[in-house]
């Protein structure tokens, strides 16, 4: 039975990859910050363990790379990540917030990658994958505005970039995928997708990542997204 563990497991692609990943038969490592207050994730059938996570708190990270020592990862999915205060146009950036953003979108997906590189070097699938956003792509960017969450994005796809080559000789594949404009929280009634096609779109992308993909930044339709 492969293992995955996702970041971000409580609600919106987290918890639709938990209950993808869940009913696919694979065993789901489920983070989020606050577990006894994620209903819906305690509600997914399948073999679905639950942990408390904090990506902005590097001392969670540690404990929980601890608590799963020797425990072998196919699949680290870092998913977790946060907005920011909106709007964020020149004019009205919070700047206090985009600490906070950089800290949870960028720092936080790096410290769980360096902490679990064991786990998923021992695995037969040897993957991570981050959710990074099209609006992190300077060559796509023709609107403007979105200082914070935008400059976050770009600043993971850099920092995943970087990951891939340092783990390319262990033989991990660090792939970047957008999901899409999706209905969750983040996205807003009047996206384009739902949750559960872009999550079906990307979990068939993943499955035919190898490490020759390490460093690709992908669309959820498989196809790519300019840097």
């Amino acid at each position: 039975m492969p293992t995955v563990m996702i970041t971000g497991a409580s609600r919106g692609l987290g918890l639709e990859f938990t209950r993808q990943y869940a009913a696919d038969g694979w065993r789901v490592i489920a983070t989020c910050r606050t577990p006894a207050d994620a209903g819906a994730l305690a509600g997914v059938k399948g073999t679905v363990e639950v942990h408390p996570l904090d990506v902005a708190d590097h001392a969670t990270i540690a404990a929980l790379a601890e608590t799963l020592d020797g425990q072998t990862i196919d699949l680290l999915l870092n998913n977790a990540g946060i907005y920011g205060t909106r709007p964020a146009d020149l004019g009205t950036i919070d700047y206090p917030a985009w600490d906070e953003v950089m800290r949870v979108n960028v720092m936080g997906p790096l410290k769980v990658a360096e902490q679990f590189t064991e786990h998923v070097a021992q695995s037969g699938r040897k993957l991570m994958v981050a959710m990074s956003s099209r609006v992190g792509s300077i060559a796509a960017n023709d609107s403007g505005g979105a200082y914070i969450y935008r400059s976050s994005k770009a600043a993971l796809n850099a920092v995943m970039k970087s990951l891939s080559v340092d783990l390319a000789a262990r033989g991990i594949a660090v792939v970047m995928f957008h999901p899409g404009w999706v209905t969750t929280d983040m996205g807003g009634a009047g996206a384009a997708l739902d949750a559960p096609e872009s999550v079906a779109a990307m979990i068939e992308a993943i499955a035919a990542l190898d490490l020759e993909d390490g460093g690709r930044f992908i669309n959820y339709d498989g196809t790519e997204v300019p840097w």
